[in-house]
């Protein structure tokens, strides 16, 4: 009897520390790092929760959307295109985004990923239609920016960051594939004729360089032993000039001399004669060098 009529006694303060209980229980939101959550009062938008505790008006608010923040890949998807010079192009793409503003997202769009898929697939195929095949292939760093920046101002209001936007791979069809491959094969034959071309023009000016080269080099010879027989020859008649006939005498001579010593060299030669009439040069020329002396 005691403990039922201390137990209806308390049964009041026991059912109001329930309540503070659920109260705290459903009062407080503890939201991970990677999430934000979406609270809403009476069915309408009230706050939105960021990391770490909150706390909201229990039996009133609650917590409608888990929404997380971390970043996104959508499904790689293909889309058909037609470039400016009329080649269809199957193009791959891949797009990386993420939320941060869940309060737009849940209430503006309903698929999301769709969304963008279809909005990534008409931006790709507008922008293909003003490029020719070559500048698709060529250009796809400044094709994927073009694509990125379009499709973000498009998703704003969704409140949507994308942050990067991949093309994968453009492919053709067969026929123009082969067509590709023919010219690409016809590209290289013709740059090995040029290059061969280049290489032989090259090897003849090399030759006419060198021939050049030895002829100057020849030319240079030429014109130093003249310019050495002119130097003798100048200093021959200046002292002619200031000796007279005797200078002269004395030049032939030694020339004389210097053809004998040439024949007394010879194989064989052991044994020169000399007619008197050398004999007398060699006598002017050893009377002129002690006339000298």
């Amino acid at each position: 009897m005691y403990f039922e009529d201390f137990i209806g006694d308390n049964a009041i303060l026991i059912a109001i520390a329930i309540f503070l209980i659920l109260a705290v229980f459903l009062g407080v939101r503890i939201v991970p790092q990677s999430e934000k959550h979406v609270v809403e009062r009476f069915g309408r938008l009230h706050a939105v929760l960021g990391p770490g505790i909150n706390f909201i008006v229990p039996f009133l608010d609650r917590v409608a959307h888990r929404v997380s923040v971390l970043e996104r890949q959508l499904p790689t998807s293909r889309q058909d295109a037609i470039t400016a010079d009329n080649v269809l192009v199957q193009v791959e793409t891949s797009v990386f985004y993420r939320i941060i503003e869940p309060e737009k997202t849940v209430y503006r769009i309903r698929d999301v990923d769709g969304a963008i898929a279809t909005t990534v697939a008409g931006i790709v195929r507008a922008e293909i239609g003003k490029m020719e095949l070559d500048a698709v292939q060529s250009n796809r760093s400044s094709l994927i920016a073009t694509i990125q920046e379009n499709l973000a101002n498009m998703v704003d209001d969704w409140g949507i960051e994308v942050t990067r936007v991949e093309i994968i791979d453009v492919n053709l069809d067969e026929a123009t594939r082969a067509a590709m491959l023919q010219q690409l094969n016809a590209e290289r034959a013709r740059r090995a004729q040029v290059t061969e071309a280049e290489g032989r023009k090259r090897a003849v000016e090399l030759s006419a360089d060198a021939d050049l080269y030895a002829a100057e080099q020849q030319a240079k010879a030429r014109r130093v032993t003249a310019d050495a027989e002119a130097y003798a020859t100048s200093v021959i008649a200046e002292a002619i000039a200031k000796n007279g006939l005797e200078a002269a005498q004395f030049q032939v001579a030694l020339k004389q001399v210097e053809a004998l010593a040439e024949v007394g060299r010879g194989a064989g030669n052991q044994t020169v004669l000399l007619p008197s009439a050398a004999l007398d040069a060699f006598r002017d020329a050893f009377g002129l060098l002690k006339g000298k002396a």
